[in-house]
């Protein structure tokens, strides 16, 4: 089927816009930090149970020990270290700079696929990652704008520390998703790709059980499964993200290189607008709107 890869990473980006939206809802009652391990909890078990169901077994037993090594390492690095950067950015320099910062994992994964895993990009291909990544900057960068006549812009103050966080949340992203497509290889193809980002999780949820302990969190953790409402949209937005949408992300990389494949994901920030604007009610310009028109170009240049 001609564009299968192009078409799963447009189906990836939409379970992640979903997602996203339930995410937020859960944070803004309980608090980002107890969602992170209860997305992750709820993420876990449906993997275990999708898996039991289809092939007998709660684990991918059979998968390879450089499976395991590579693909834990990228659950380490992108799940764990790269989300708690990307929430320490949030809460220091907001989401809009955050993620402008976060989009830049694409070239950056493009440059580690070019460097390291022998990937050959052609010449309209990296000016199609420029061009998309630029359309992403424009539609962020505008976000949380007002109308020219609104006496009530909001001003961020942008700190060393907080650029800090974002780089650090994106190289963690670019270096996780290059991480899982060495893990997936072997020489008679690709690993599944639920099976291995099971994996991913399995390390990253460790990794917090044992921050939690550390810093003290439970209580937190403990408040927030009181809120019934908080934990069904929490379960939610695992089901569409983790589950399924970081699924269908690896399996992207079945048919497109690494570059390719996370430029194409860095489209999340587009796909919010309508949500922006028909749910949340929110501003968004003329500019805005032409950023998406950007992006949008910018992946036809990815596709030619």
């Amino acid at each position: 089927m001609p564009y299968t890869g192009e078409l799963i990473a447009f189906a990836t980006v939409f379970c992640w816009t979903i997602s996203i939206q339930f995410f937020e809802a859960a944070s803004k009652r309980v608090g980002a930090t107890p969602v992170n391990i209860i997305r992750l909890t709820v993420a876990l078990i449906l993997f275990s149970l999708f898996l039991f169901i289809r092939q007998g077994d709660i684990l991918p037993v059979h998968f390879p020990a450089h499976a395991w090594i590579y693909l834990s390492l990228s659950g380490v690095i992108g799940f764990f270290i790269g989300d708690i950067f990307l929430f320490k950015a949030l809460v220091e320099i907001g989401p809009r700079v955050t993620m402008l910062i976060f989009s830049l994992s694409a070239p950056t994964t493009a440059l580690i696929g070019w460097l390291f895993l022998d990937e050959i990009y052609v010449l309209h291909q990296w000016v199609g990652m420029f061009v998309t990544l630029s359309g992403v900057g424009i539609v962020i960068l505008e976000k949380n704008q007002r109308p020219s006549n609104s006496s009530t812009l909001k001003i961020r103050n942008i700190t060393v520390t907080g650029i800090l966080f974002g780089f650090g949340a994106m190289l963690g992203q670019a270096v996780g998703y290059s991480l899982s497509k060495i893990g997936m290889q072997t020489e008679s193809g690709y690993l599944d790709a639920f099976s291995a980002t099971q994996i991913r999780v399995i390390a990253a949820f460790l990794c917090f059980l044992v921050f939690f302990t550390v810093t003290g969190k439970w209580g937190m953790v403990k408040s927030a499964v009181r809120d019934t409402t908080a934990v069904i949209f929490t379960a939610v937005g695992s089901a569409v993200g983790p589950f399924l949408g970081v699924s269908l992300s690896l399996m992207v990389l079945h048919y497109l290189t690494t570059g390719v494949a996370s430029t194409f994901l860095s489209l999340v920030p587009v796909f919010i607008i309508p949500f922006s604007i028909f749910l949340h009610k929110e501003y968004v310009s003329i500019r805005a709107i032409a950023g998406a028109v950007v992006a949008v170009f910018g992946i036809y240049l990815l596709m030619a």
